[in-house]
């Protein structure tokens, strides 16, 4: 598949577009990975109320567990205990809840970011590249082995500016039309600059 023009100037153009293409891909996953990491901080708070379940969940059992051994009454003291250590475990879900939250909006934040801009510049660039692709490819078949010029003249009568065709010498299209090789060349060599191609030496 040909991917670049033979011609600089085109050539130049496809390059700049890509590197373009490239350059923007990668502002945005950096910009993704910024805010992530920005997202990601608001779950400090999270974890500091998990950390603080996990520590009154861990004392209240404790409690409990010394309550327990209390002659009598054991059972009755280690109550309360058990009680504050299961709201301690439910401080703790809490805490785990709000960090998961907050590392589910980080993620998806950062996967928008990406996929916004990035599909909205793909959308224009790659439909672009591809038709160059695939219109380079046919014209270099057209040329390649046994040229057939002609489909390439046609086509350069019938879509160049007028002012690249008043730009070929006087008489090019009766020459044409009267099958004259050079005529032929002409409006062939016309059609392939139109997509940064050169029309090979005959002599080759």
């Amino acid at each position: 598949m040909q991917l670049y023009a033979q011609r600089s100037a085109q050539r130049t153009r496809q390059l700049a577009a890509d590197l373009g293409m490239l350059t923007w891909l990668l502002i945005w996953v950096l910009v993704a990975r910024t805010v992530h990491g920005a997202v990601l901080a608001l779950a400090e708070p999270g974890r500091a109320v998990e950390d603080l379940g996990d520590s009154v969940a861990g004392n209240m059992a404790s409690a409990a567990g010394v309550a327990e051994d209390v002659p009598v009454v054991g059972d009755e003291l280690a109550t309360p205990f058990e009680a504050l250590a299961d709201a301690g475990g439910a401080v703790t879900g809490a805490g785990q809840a709000a960090q998961d939250a907050v590392g589910t909006l980080a993620t998806v934040l950062a996967v928008v970011l990406v996929v916004l801009p990035v599909g909205w510049l793909l959308l224009r660039w790659l439909p672009w590249r591809l038709a160059w692709a695939r219109e380079a490819g046919a014209a270099t078949r057209l040329v390649r082995g046994t040229p057939d010029l002609h489909l390439l003249a046609a086509r350069a009568l019938a879509t160049a500016p007028l002012p690249r065709l008043a730009a070929l010498p006087p008489g090019t299209g009766a020459a044409w039309q009267a099958g004259d090789p050079d005529a032929v060349r002409a409006l062939a060599a016309l059609e392939l600059d139109r997509l940064g191609l050169r029309l090979p030496d005959p002599a080759l």
